[in-house]
């Protein structure tokens, strides 16, 4: 399996957003990393409609 084809930079940001070690995420298979960062896009708007209703 190939590693990854981001930067470093994404790699690293992503590292952290999703708890992960740099090594694991670098060797983590596509599908899957694609999986958590579809997680990681719903608990955003989710958070986002949240402070939209505590604003009204």
């Amino acid at each position: 399996m190939r590693p990854l084809q981001i930067s470093p930079e994404t790699a690293v940001k992503l590292s952290e957003k999703l708890g992960v070690p740099l090594e694991n995420l670098m060797h983590m298979p596509q599908h899957i990393l694609l999986q958590k960062i579809a997680e990681l896009g719903k608990e955003q708007s989710e958070e986002d409609q949240a402070d939209k209703k505590d604003g009204q």
